[in-house]
């Protein structure tokens, strides 16, 4: 048995089978939804209910509150249909156009540019080629059917001979994953991999100047982006990349970024710290990263911004940018780093 849901306002209709979620299922038949985590943590599949009944699985709160349920808007992650539905929810075009793969991938390299951050190659199998668009993820299958997921820091035309994706990762003690990065990981491991995932990437119609905004390691998919902008010669969008951290050696490819700004004329960078102390010697901007933003341009109303790092600061950055300096909602594209134990703080049902 399965149910039928029909967008709006496309009026593209595709099918949900029995106790499948509608997300995975457009996933799964190349149907372009917004979404980030897939977890009911982020909140970036909310889309309305117009007819027909849903029943939730687990979520964050913040990501759909009680409030907005009784609304009528729903997480189509974790939503189930239970009769025939019409979703309003908007199209991304791309989301849908590269096919879902498992897939093993080989540890090529492993560097550690600070204490708490690895940046890992790996390289993928010769007889099957992963496509992805700049900004997506991919999510690791562990041994007891775990998942974790990382976005891809290289641009899908910058793999490298042999083909290799990079991730950056950030330890997180305690954690199932990144413990085993930090510790037992070693080059010519074998991981089991699955992907791509995410909407998050450029959206090459649009002519806006853009706003790139990381936190930590969400540095990472916003470095794909800035490759992929090179690679393509998309020169006529001016581009600023806002990257934040407590100290300075959070910004852990900082010389890359200085010398990416170097070389594209349309691009600037702009490194924010909020914790510095005197022995870091910074002279840079300092403060919260979204709030450099906010300083530099106080009327967003003609750009996109692109976000990603701590939950805290994408969250933050949207409503800001919204409420204070006239960003338009529909152009604040984000993928927020909601780590495990930020969905079990906050898990709901």
């Amino acid at each position: 048995m399965s149910f039928n849901i029909t967008l709006a306002p496309s009026g593209h209709v595709f099918a949900v089978d029995t106790d499948e979620a509608i997300l995975p299922a457009a996933i799964r038949q190349g149907v372009g939804l917004p979404y980030g985590c897939r977890d009911g943590a982020c909140g970036s599949c909310k889309s309305r209910l117009l007819q027909g009944q849903v029943v939730h699985g687990a979520h964050q709160s913040k990501a759909l509150s009680v409030a907005e349920e009784e609304a009528g808007f729903i997480l189509t992650c974790c939503a189930r249909p239970q009769s025939d539905c019409v979703v309003e929810a908007r199209s991304v075009p791309g989301a849908g156009e590269f096919p879902v793969l498992k897939l093993p991938s080989r540890v090529l390299s492993i560097s550690r540019p600070t204490a708490d951050v690895a940046v890992i190659r790996l390289q993928l199998p010769a007889n099957q080629s992963l496509q992805y668009r700049a900004g997506q993820y991919v999510e690791f299958i562990l041994r007891d059917g775990a998942r974790r997921s990382y976005s891809m820091a290289n641009a899908p035309g910058n793999l490298g001979d042999p083909p290799a994706i990079e991730l950056h990762v950030r330890h997180m003690p305690g954690g199932k994953f990144t413990d085993h990065v930090f510790g037992a990981m070693k080059e010519k491991d074998i991981l089991r991999m699955e992907g791509p995932y995410g909407s998050f990437f450029l959206r090459e119609e649009s002519t806006r100047p853009i706003v790139l905004l990381a936190s930590g390691t969400g540095f990472a998919p916003i470095k794909a982006l800035i490759e992929h902008m090179r690679l393509k010669g998309i020169s006529d969008r001016p581009a600023v990349l806002y990257w934040g951290g407590r100290r300075p050696a959070d910004l852990y490819m900082h010389a890359w970024c200085e010398q990416a700004a170097a070389e594209l004329p349309w691009l600037r960078y702009v490194p924010v710290v909020s914790d510095a102390l005197p022995e870091d010697g910074w002279t840079g901007r300092t403060g919260f990263v979204h709030h450099a933003v906010m300083q530099d341009f106080p009327d967003l109303s003609g750009h996109q911004v692109y976000a990603c790092g701590a939950p805290i600061v994408v969250e933050s950055a949207q409503r800001d940018f919204v409420a204070r300096c006239r960003l338009p909602a529909d152009a604040f594209f984000a993928d927020s780093f909601t780590s495990e134990a930020d969905k079990l703080d906050a898990a709901t049902t």
